[in-house]
């Protein structure tokens, strides 16, 4: 009776294999569905992003097209303006004072216009109430259209008389005779309504939470959604200041406001402002979250019913799902190796090992990918100082002899101080492909850090590596580079020795020798004294 008893509660102890089998698939479908949620997540995300940077970029191009076209009509409605005026010093105040209505009205381009004479004094202006007529010009902006005595488009500015924020348009007059007589000037309110208020006002982008502006030449507002925003500096903001640079693109950014966007820009040929279109960042979490929301919706049905049949079917289901069950419980512990593909006679087992061989196959991807990254220095595309050593490491044991070559380019300080970072970015890269061009397969080149090189010349004693280096000094000297202007390199050449001890002692010489080029006057290359091995 005890040892019955004993044999009952452990088999009490034990799990079915109906009830195990459920549980293991129950795993291995969760694990699936988030790898599948995971992955649905990235794609429709960069999807999301990528389709609205496109949008927003071709909304700002057709917007920039029609201000150029907007601005060609309106200089060439005042360039008719002007041939109107031809005869200006003829006209008494009440005809010029009527045109100026007419032409205000029919086009309904300016808020305001006016014609000047050669003298500065302003003849008359539409609309009346404005009451400059009469008077002597005082801004800058019309001192500078009358001097200049061609077309002029100002800056935004505020005038001395009505305090408003304006953009400031002009076309010289000459008589029959080709003398200057003035110009004729329309202006735009920026912070009332205007034509680009009647044009783009009603923007159907609100509706997403995207919205556009307008900035001129020097980075200030000319059109926000929000008009006290209109004549802000905002020339800080990263795709205004590549607007002001005459770069057209998309990308994501911050603005100024720490707000993440997602941003088309756009220059305008005739004017030279640009046009930005910006969609938040958060419109795009929320569709996405809505998208994971949609897809678990539809998964918890079957989900439900694949548990149903798994537990009414777990013995003949055994094998296929204690396999998948053990291939999924390798992963992030050791390398998976997929077993080859074959077709199971149930369909569930079927697609649940497709499925999971799908996003293994993806895993193992991203996994070669962080593994490369890991070894690999991002901006040359040579080792890193991680791989360096792990390789200078096995060479000590397998090579009987090596030699390591340690390079540093000449005031390269000075490149980034005059050319910016990114030449000087070009110029590494530049350097580091005449690296890989002048060494043999079996060497390995790395970049240690900044504007330093080292190369591992194999099976090479430091006479033979001295010429490796001078291939590479003469070829840099030859071959254009970024900058236009002779780079130089100094380099210091270490043999391996079995009287060093150590990988850092080996680079500890080369770095000496190195340092003693420098000291030198740059531009050479010298081989350590392996006598000065010991520290």
């Amino acid at each position: 009776m005890p040892l019955q008893r004993e044999i009952k509660t452990n088999q009490w102890k034990k799990i079915s294999l109906a009830t195990l089998l459920t549980g293991l698939v129950t795993l291995s479908v969760l694990l699936t569905l988030t790898i599948l949620l995971v992955a649905s997540y990235q794609s429709k995300k960069k999807s999301l992003i990528d389709t609205t940077l496109a949008l927003n970029y071709t909304s700002a191009s057709k917007m920039s097209q029609t201000i150029d076209s907007l601005f060609k009509s309106m200089r060439s409605s005042l360039q008719y303006s002007a041939s109107v005026f031809s005869n200006l010093n003829s006209m008494n105040a009440d005809d010029v004072f009527s045109k100026l209505e007419l032409m205000r009205h029919s086009s309904n381009y300016f808020n305001s216009i006016a014609v000047v004479d050669e003298t500065g004094l302003i003849r008359n202006v539409s609309p009346k109430f404005i009451g400059s007529a009469g008077k002597y010009i005082t801004t800058e902006a019309s001192k500078t259209a009358l001097a200049l005595k061609k077309p002029y488009l100002s800056k935004p500015f505020i005038t001395l008389t009505t305090k408003r924020l304006i953009v400031f348009m002009s076309e010289p007059i000459y008589d029959k005779e080709g003398i200057y007589r003035g110009y004729i000037g329309g202006s735009i309110y920026l912070q009332e309504n205007n034509i680009l208020n009647m044009i783009f006002g009603s923007n159907p982008t609100d509706n997403i939470g995207s919205y556009f502006y307008i900035v001129g030449s020097d980075g200030h507002a000319l059109f926000h959604k929000y008009k006290n925003r209109i004549g802000e500096d905002i020339s800080a903001n990263q795709v205004v200041r590549k607007l002001i640079q005459g770069q057209n693109g998309y990308e994501q950014m911050v603005n100024l406001r720490g707000e993440a966007l997602l941003a088309g820009y756009v220059n305008v040929p005739e004017n030279g402002w640009g046009v930005v279109v910006v969609s938040p960042i958060s419109v795009v979490y929320e569709q996405l979250n809505r998208h994971i929301k949609t897809i678990l919706l539809y998964t918890l049905l079957p989900f439900a019913l694949l548990m149903l049949v798994v537990i009414a079917l777990a013995h003949r289901l055994a094998r296929p799902f204690v396999s998948l069950a053990d291939l999924v419980s390798k992963i992030g512990r050791e390398k998976v190796d997929l077993p080859a593909a074959k077709q199971h006679w149930n369909r569930e087992a079927d697609l649940l090992s497709k499925a999971i061989r799908y996003a293994l196959t993806d895993i193992q991807k991203q996994t070669d990918q962080l593994t490369h990254d890991a070894m690999t220095d991002p901006l040359t595309g040579l080792t890193n100082r991680r791989t360096l050593e792990a390789t200078l490491a096995k060479w000590i044991v397998d090579q009987p002899s090596f030699s390591i070559i340690m390079m540093d380019l000449d005031r390269f300080k000075a490149i980034n101080d005059t050319y910016g970072h990114q030449v000087g970015d070009e110029v590494l890269k530049h350097f580091a492909d005449i690296m890989t061009s002048c060494v043999r397969p079996g060497d390995v080149c790395c970049r240690f850090g900044g504007e330093e090189f080292i190369a591992l010349i194999a099976n090479a004693d430091a006479e033979e590596a001295y010429l490796v280096a001078e291939r590479i000094h003469n070829m840099l000297e030859q071959k254009v580079n970024p900058v236009g202007q002779p780079i130089t390199v100094s380099q210091g050449i270490a043999q391996y020795s079995s009287i060093l001890d150590s990988v850092e002692e080996l680079i500890h010489l080369a770095d000496q020798a190195l340092y003693k080029a420098k000291e030198s006057g740059r531009n050479r290359t010298i081989i350590a004294d392996m006598r000065l091995s010991a520290y």
